[in-house]
């Protein structure tokens, strides 16, 4: 497959804004620096930011391993899937898939940028429907968005569907991996390098505890980010936000421990919840959630409301009606919610 042929023509041609920070790149020298029209007056953050994020694309090609070539950096997974529709999406006539129900923002951003989208919603076990998608795409279809584990369905896709689906597919698959984290599933990073229309996105707002600070992550062969590098803005991740970004990274221990925490309290919160009259099911969970379908989710979530408890009613999502998503909280989050779901009627 031919990348460059998937790009619209005017990207092709575009020249990436040269900032000073990309003409001189130590701004951290013992030198004079009278080139980018900052205050001279020390803040710490007075300069700007490194318009590349070496140091946070440093520690993560070594967690993850794959090139710093191969990783862009954006503020929040939005901007990065937006840089992506940009690239890939020539507006009023190229088209996207998505596999409802899924995250909101895929919608949202073809919208944005005028791009049509086909649907097509998973099965039963909300799993993809392979041969229909395959079926439905056409020759403007350019993107098509795999959420795994899915949003707000908390399950991962079968990995048999998904490379079938990249293989199969004749534009570029997006696996959004937010919750890969939770997983059980290998991330697709691994597999970048069978794959040329293969992007995967992750970020820092789920098991590293960043949601704050508004960082999302592209992974994909050295030609898409290079691309991609050539339309983004050019300092759109903030040195407070790399700061704290490269903290964490560093402090990876922590998150694996938080992490084992989440999982620990997933299965006992699961175990709990099947013990509630009004839940009739729990679906799987390979995420930081739990979905469940219950009686009547308008009134349970207006009850939790009442009681100071705050879930995401679903029912108005496809194949999720009167469910509700519970994230899992702490210990003390989760003993809250249960005792308040028991004396519910």
């Amino acid at each position: 497959m031919n990348i460059e042929n998937l790009l619209r023509d005017n990207i092709k041609s575009i020249k990436a804004y040269s900032s000073a920070r990309d003409e001189y790149k130590d701004a951290s020298a013992d030198m004079v620096f009278i080139d980018a029209n900052e205050n001279p007056f020390q803040s710490t953050v007075n300069r700007y930011p490194d318009p590349q994020q070496t140091a946070v694309k440093e520690r993560l090609s070594l967690l993850k391993g794959v090139e710093k070539s191969q990783i862009l950096l954006g503020n929040g997974s939005d901007e990065v899937l937006d840089l992506i529709f940009r690239a890939f999406c020539e507006p009023k006539t190229d088209n996207v898939i998505t596999l409802p129900p899924t995250y909101g923002m895929y919608k949202v951003l073809a919208d944005l940028n005028a791009i049509d989208i086909i649907s097509v919603e998973l099965d039963s076990n909300f799993e993809p429907k392979v041969d229909e998608i395959l079926k439905v795409q056409n020759s403007n279809s350019k993107l098509l968005f795999l959420c795994s584990p899915n949003n707000p369905t908390a399950n991962s896709f079968n990995v048999d569907k998904i490379e079938t689906l990249i293989k199969g597919f004749k534009g570029i698959v997006v696996i959004d991996e937010a919750y890969i984290d939770f997983s059980s599933q290998e991330s697709w990073v691994s597999r970048l390098s069978e794959f040329p229309n293969l992007i995967v996105t992750q970020t820092l707002s789920k098991a590293y505890g960043l949601a704050g600070i508004r960082l999302g992550i592209c992974y994909a062969s050295e030609f898409i980010i290079y691309v991609l590098n050539k339309i983004k803005p050019p300092y759109n991740v903030n040195q407070l936000t790399q700061t704290r970004a490269l903290e964490r990274l560093e402090a990876i221990r922590d998150v694996e421990n938080e992490v084992a925490n989440i999982l620990e309290q997933r299965i006992r919160l699961r175990q709990e919840l099947a013990s509630i009259s009004f839940i009739s099911k729990i679906y799987p969970s390979d995420a930081n959630f739990i979905l469940a379908k219950v009686d009547d989710a308008n009134l349970r979530y207006n009850q939790l409301i009442e009681k100071g408890i705050v879930v995401r009613n679903r029912t108005t999502q496809p194949l999720c009606e009167n469910c509700l998503r519970f994230t899992v909280g702490t210990a003390d989050e989760n003993d809250i919610l249960i005792k308040t779901l028991n004396q519910l009627s």
